[in-house]
This record gives structure tokens, C-alpha cells and sequence, in this order.
């Protein structure tokens, strides 16, 4: 009778195996991507998203609305808002004013770690919300008006 690899499990595995990448990397920040995990592991998305789920069960790691699932580590600060009033909060600690030019979507897609159609979605927003004057392809985005923080909550 020849042996099978069970599938039952699988995702504990994965599970186990992602959280040791966790304890061996200490800066570790984020899981990896569930299309690395399907690669890595041959596994189906189903089954990379229940590892994600038993490391969420675990305290291990959280879903990021618009990001990769972060790492939770004891005592650390982690900035749950949604990326759109992280994106809006550089208004205010970048100290820009009203007509000058907004960060583009690839420098704020990498000072988030996220990819730029997600800071598409979150620029998108703000310009709805007239924060920002819509750039269009080959433009700059400009500030619209300085976010009052009230306004945000």
C-alpha cells in the first residue's frame, strides 16, 4: 500500500512552519503573500488561507484591510486605521498646504509596503472626499485642504 500525502493537516503545517519564520526573524513584519505560500508549500489558496486562519486564531498574525497579514508581537504599536487616513496623515506630518504636490502612489506604495493599485483605492478616496485634486495619468496630485483630524474618525 503505498503512502499518500494527506491533506488533512496541511494547513498545520504550513501553520507551524510560518510561525517559526516568525520566532527566527524578529523584524519580521508581515506573513508572507498567500501566492508565495501556494508556491512554497504546492498548496491550494484554501489551504495557504487556513494556516493564515490558525495563526489568526493564535494571536500570531492579523488581516491588514488593504495589506498583507501583519505579525502581532507583544507590546508592539501597530496602526490599524485604514490606509486612506494613514495616506491623509502625511499631509499633516509632512507639513504640506493646500496646492503643493502630493506623494505619488509608487513612493507611498513603498513607504507602506503596499502595492500601488491599493494606494490607487486609498488616493481615490481622498479625492472623493476633497483632500486631494485628482492627478490623472502624468499628473501630480495636489492638496485640495489640510485634513482636520475630527474630520477623519
Amino acid at each position: 500500500m503505498s503512502e499518500q500525502a494527506n491533506p488533512r493537516g496541511t494547513f498545520l503545517k504550513i501553520a507551524d512552519s510560518v510561525k517559526r519564520q516568525i520566532e527566527n526573524n524578529p523584524d519580521m513584519a508581515e506573513l508572507p503573500s498567500l501566492a508565495e505560500v501556494m508556491r512554497d508549500y504546492k498548496v491550494s489558496r484554501g489551504v495557504a488561507l487556513r494556516a493564515f486562519g490558525v495563526l489568526r486564531q493564535e494571536g500570531v498574525a492579523e488581516p491588514a484591510p488593504g495589506e498583507r497579514w501583519r505579525v502581532v508581537r507583544e507590546g508592539g504599536q501597530v496602526d490599524r486605521r485604514p490606509l486612506h487616513q494613514r495616506i491623509a496623515d502625511i499631509i499633516l506630518s509632512d507639513g504640506l498646504n493646500v496646492g503643493e504636490a502630493f506623494p505619488s502612489a509608487s513612493v507611498l506604495a513603498d513607504r507602506f509596503g503596499v502595492s500601488r493599485p491599493t494606494v490607487t483605492k486609498a488616493l481615490d478616496k481622498l479625492e472623493a472626499a476633497g483632500v486631494l485634486a485628482a492627478g490623472g495619468q502624468g499628473k501630480v496630485r495636489t492638496v485640495r485642504a489640510v485634513p482636520a483630524r475630527e474630520e477623519r474618525s
